[in-house]
């Protein structure tokens, strides 16, 4: 081979050497916005809202809401890969490594505080599904929440939901398209039965004895009268945007204290009701009835317990659902 053969050969290699380069490098890219655009379209996943009608599951009714002062113990649950990729009760994708949960009753969207009660640990998630409906449990949450508060190896966890009303308020009206606006810490809507104010001023001549402030050169008179600050300012949708979305996956440690676990049959306005559940139960185990107050109304509480673990109050919840009281729940006090 000559060496203007080689040269020629060299070349040849060369240039198909970077063609390969160039192929590597826009597969490579393609690759990258086709990652950007699914990790974009995940983000931007907002569903439907939806609360819904009342429906039966296994022999239950249960009631969804707009309930803003949720606020609830009892026994907490995980789901993952069975569900994963499936969509969700209000349109979305479940993704059991996002901070997601689901509830019986309450709004989807809504933003729930959960705290496990054995460790202390403490986290925000987005409720967008319905569930559990395994008896006994008050909250289903995705795999890496159960994995942030420490249960995912046991199973479940006695814990605490609580709603956060203001920022389940705030994305409520924001997927419903209503313009909010915010009254001390919360968002209300802003609708025809909500007059603005109407704020008008007028210059006062001064006091007896006094005289007007000397304008400064070159600028206007400054203006003494108190300035009103409107009800609903436009700065609102700011404070929505940033309330809207309180899912960080900061884990906060609350206080550990002991729990006990009680089967609840109902809460009754007469005392006589509650003592006729509690003879009807009296096979359960030991039913006590107690009064309590409840917005300002004086209950009888009927519980079963305590139950030294899950599995005895399990057990005996269902005997009690049995007997008549299918509203029967599972209570950490």
């Amino acid at each position: 081979m000559t060496w203007a053969m080689r040269g020629v050969e060299s070349i040849r290699w060369a240039a198909l050497a970077s063609g390969l380069l160039i192929l590597s490098a826009c597969a490579e890219t393609q690759f990258v916005l086709h990652t950007a655009k699914k990790v974009s379209k995940a983000t931007e996943q907002q569903g439907l809202y939806k609360v819904g009608q009342p429906y039966q599951v296994d022999g239950v009714w249960y009631y969804p809401a707009e309930d803003f002062d949720y606020d609830e113990t009892g026994i907490a649950s995980w789901y993952g890969s069975d569900f994963h990729g499936k969509a969700t009760a209000n349109g979305e994708v479940y993704d059991m490594n996002a901070l997601t949960a689901a509830h019986k009753a309450l709004p989807m969207p809504s933003f729930v505080r959960v705290t496990n009660l054995d460790n202390g640990r403490s986290i925000v998630l987005r409720v967008n599904d319905r569930g559990p409906f395994v008896r006994g449990r008050i909250i289903d949450v995705s795999r890496r929440g159960s994995q942030l508060l420490g249960f995912e190896q046991a199973g479940t966890a006695r814990v605490r939901v609580q709603i956060l009303a203001d920022e389940s308020r705030a994305i409520a009206a924001k997927l419903k398209g209503e313009t909010v606006a915010m009254q001390g810490n919360g968002p209300i809507k802003n609708n025809e039965r909500h007059a603005k104010p109407q704020v008008s001023s007028e210059s006062l001549p001064p006091p007896k004895g006094a005289s007007a402030p000397a304008a400064s050169p070159g600028h206007a008179p400054r203006d003494l009268a108190p300035k009103a600050v409107p009800v609903w300012a436009d700065a609102a949708t700011d404070r929505v945007s940033t309330v809207a979305n309180p899912v960080s996956g900061v884990v906060s440690q609350q206080p550990i204290r002991p729990t006990t676990l009680f089967i609840q049959a109902g809460a009754f306005g007469q005392y006589d009701n509650a003592q006729r559940v509690r003879t009807a139960l009296a096979h359960a185990g030991s039913v006590r009835v107690s009064e309590i107050l409840v917005n300002g109304r004086g209950l009888y509480r009927v519980r079963v317990g305590p139950f030294a673990n899950l599995e005895d109050a399990d057990r005996t919840l269902n005997s009690v659902m049995q007997a008549g009281y299918p509203d029967a729940k599972i209570i950490v006090d």
